[in-house]
């Protein structure tokens, strides 16, 4: 992913309100299940890191765009934005810069 599409992609997330919150468990294999299932319908989520979550935000981003095989788009503080391009060329409703 280019720095264009990522400035990109960051201009859409700044509007979006973050539609998972991860606490004190951490990533489950429920929240990993639910966040690919979300990328799925949207292509890109953002999800919010509480305060008693004990890992890293840029951990956690990693692991969850490695289990669901997306790209962290940002971390900034506690938000998580994560991108994922429809499989199907036809129903993407994100069309990045070149």
């Amino acid at each position: 992913m280019t720095s264009k599409q990522r400035s990109y992609l960051k201009g859409l997330a700044m509007n979006l309100e973050p539609i998972f919150q991860v606490g004190k468990s951490s990533i489950t294999p429920e929240l990993t299940q639910a966040v690919a299932e979300a990328l799925n319908a949207r292509e890109l989520v953002k999800l919010n890191v509480l305060k008693n979550c004990l890992d890293d935000s840029r951990e956690l981003a990693s692991t969850l765009a490695e289990r669901t095989r997306s790209e962290v788009v940002q971390v900034i503080g506690s938000k998580i934005v994560l991108y994922k391009p429809a499989k199907d060329e036809l129903k993407r409703k994100i069309e990045l810069p070149r």
